[in-house]
């Protein structure tokens, strides 16, 4: 695989706020910020600002004696970026709680720019390689470039042995099998995005070739010529049956579960990869969104991957970029609000966010907190 040319220049620039110091050590709820809107969603910011700052505290008062959250750096990572995102602009030069966890992700590259540290080498770098952007310190800027020429090193396709015709040609997965899939392929792309926005050349190639393997995880057997490929436009997670995934077509025949957190990552990777909203793929996944839209479950999985499924939704609808969605039945949604009211219900006292459904880490408080202030913080930012 060859290695990516990146631009010369500094990939960072510092972006901090000169409104003079803050109070560096506790991210306590501390009221409504100055200079809030006037307008007629004012009441509902204000609780998303004060939800948001609940979370920030509970994330901050619940660290491990080790300064990482969950013994694991991946949770870490996620639980960094609600930080580096946040309105009160928490940053590794003045906040301990981030320089320390941020200094332990950077001790885990490897000399290949690999981020982990036994095992998920692709998810763990691209989770990383989003912290170390967002941090906008430009003493990380090597570090960034050698995460992103691993990333797209990894991907899988001729250098691996994989031809275009192979299913899982152009595809990202964990970095422990050569059996990519959607989950992690829209991770990568989070990240080669954030670089991109931060000053790398894209690479119209690696966009090219994932957007090969998406096609392959869409129900749309008009585009997608995998054997099991369905007509709903929805997305699955690999494009390889697996008993788990199988469903009952109306034919009779097998085909694999389209489900709503892997529809979104599709619609939004696909969007990422400059692919037009006319195109037939984009339309039919959106198409599925509407007649599948609810916040009451992750659609096909039930409560698994809720709060994954939240924040890919976010995302992936603020890059559609409508305000309101109309469902199967013709109902409009402003799914912001929706949302944003939905998230708010489920705080619980302690300012935390939990699932109750045990799948995809989301038992974890830290994991699910960190989720949903990142949700919060995307849609306050609309």
């Amino acid at each position: 695989m060859r290695r990516l040319t990146l631009v010369a220049t500094v990939l960072v620039t510092v972006a901090l706020a000169a409104s003079g110091c803050r109070e560096a050590e506790s991210p306590k709820p501390t009221g409504e910020r100055p200079g809030a809107s006037t307008d007629e969603s004012a009441p509902l910011k204000k609780r998303v600002r004060k939800a948001i700052k609940r979370g920030i505290a509970y994330l901050h008062d619940h660290r491990g004696e080790d300064g990482i959250w969950d013994k694991h750096p991946g949770v870490t990572g996620i639980v960094l970026l609600a930080f580096l995102k946040n309105e009160e602009g928490y940053n590794d030069r003045q906040d301990p709680f981030v320089r320390e966890p941020v200094k332990y992700l950077l001790s885990l590259q490897k000399p290949d720019g690999a981020i982990y540290q036994k095992e998920l080498a692709n998810y763990l770098t691209a989770i990383s390689m989003q912290v170390l952007i967002e941090t906008k310190n430009p003493a990380y800027a090597p570090a960034i470039r050698r995460a992103r020429a691993y990333l797209v090193g990894s991907q899988l396709d001729k250098g691996e042995g994989y031809e275009t015709s192979d299913p899982g040609y152009g595809g990202m997965g964990y970095g422990s099998t050569r059996r990519p899939d959607l989950s992690n392929t829209q991770i990568a792309a989070e990240a080669l995005k954030a670089a991109e926005d931060a000053g790398l050349e894209p690479d119209s190639e690696a966009w090219k070739r994932m957007v090969v393997f998406m096609s392959r995880c869409q129900n749309l057997s008009e585009t997608n010529t995998m054997e099991w490929a369905g007509d709903d436009g929805g997305a699955v997670y690999t494009p390889w049956k697996s008993q788990a995934a199988q469903v009952t077509l109306p034919d009779g025949t097998t085909g694999l579960r389209s489900y709503g957190s892997m529809t979104y990552a599709f619609l939004k990777s696909m969007i990422y990869a400059k692919i037009s909203k006319d195109d037939q793929r984009v339309k039919a996944a959106y198409e599925w969104i509407q007649k599948n839209y609810t916040l009451a479950e992750n659609p096909g999985m039930g409560q698994q991957g809720l709060f994954y499924y939240y924040h890919t939704m976010a995302k992936a609808l603020q890059a559609w970029g409508e305000d309101t969605l109309v469902d199967g039945s013709g109902v409009e949604h402003d799914w912001r609000k929706e949302l944003t009211e939905k998230l708010l219900s489920l705080q619980r006292d302690d300012g935390s966010w939990v699932n109750a459904t045990d799948r995809w880490w989301e038992a974890s408080p830290n994991l699910v907190t960190a989720y949903a202030v990142l949700t919060l913080e995307e849609l306050l930012a609309e």
